[in-house]
């Protein structure tokens, strides 16, 4: 009974070892043919997932590439920027030095000490104008202001640390002194007509005026200098009622067109 278990036991043993060996065998003979038949059934799973990762390989390539791209394109639109801000200070520079050569030229730092200035606002309806310095930079009221051409502009009115209201001519709160040069030096007193006008009163009837004389600022009311340009006579209202005739002049400025100015701050 023994001796039989045994036997059973060596068959078992001795049929698995024959499946194991054919099975082998048959492995290294078929084994190319198996290979193939593998590699054919999973190609199409693998060309989808090498397809899939080449793709996903381009588009991390080509999102890399466009933000390096936009690094580049911002630094190069801060670097634009800088040399147009740069541009824009070396015109202004040069169009001070500008207006520091006209005021050379014209003798102004001969007769006047003077400070540069820009103007920051206008109030075109009100005839005032404002400018980038005041208190700490030591301007005072009634200062008057002129451009680099000579021509007189108005007076320093209200005063800030860092900037003032500068009045012009034509304000109709203002009045000055004036003289009619071409008409043989006629005194006068000059007047704010509002809307850029400058009006001219006490002008004696039987002095003859004639448009297109130059009309300078006198220094009776103490506060501008003699000789400054204003304007030019534009019209000459004269009649038989009246004993002094009215004067409506042009400025020789315009508002417009007011950038760069001069305080005149002291005489020499």
């Amino acid at each position: 009974m023994f001796s039989r278990k045994i036997s059973s036991k060596k068959r078992k043993v001795f049929i698995l070892i024959l499946v194991v060996s054919v099975l082998f065998v048959f492995f290294n003979i078929f084994q190319q043919g198996v290979r193939n038949f593998v590699y054919v059934i999973s190609s199409p799973f693998q060309r989808v997932l090498w397809r899939a990762g080449d793709r996903t390989s381009d588009f991390f390539r080509t999102f890399i590439k466009i933000n390096k791209i936009n690094k580049e394109t911002k630094k190069l639109k801060e670097d634009n920027q800088e040399l147009t801000a740069e541009i824009a200070a070396l015109k202004e520079l040069r169009e001070e030095n500008k207006n520091l050569r006209e005021a050379l030229n014209i003798d102004l730092q001969k007769d006047f000490k003077l400070s540069f200035v820009e103007v920051i606002g206008k109030d075109i309806s009100q005839d005032f104008i404002l400018i980038n310095k005041g208190t700490k930079d030591g301007v005072l009221k009634n200062m008057p202001v002129i451009t680099p051409q000579k021509i007189l502009l108005g007076k320093i009115e209200n005063l800030y640390e860092n900037f003032s209201k500068v009045m012009l001519l034509s304000n109709k709160s203002i009045s000055f002194d004036v003289r009619i040069q071409d008409s043989g030096d006629i005194s006068g007193v000059g007047k704010g007509g509002g809307n850029s006008k400058i009006l001219v009163d006490f002008i004696p009837w039987e002095k003859n005026i004639s448009k297109g004389d130059i009309v300078v600022s006198d220094s009776l009311g103490g506060i501008f200098p003699k000789g400054l340009l204003i304007g030019r006579v534009d019209k000459v209202e004269k009649n038989d009622v009246d004993v002094s005739q009215k004067i409506e002049v042009d400025p020789a400025f315009n508002i417009k067109e007011l950038s760069t100015l001069f305080i005149i701050i002291g005489q020499k």
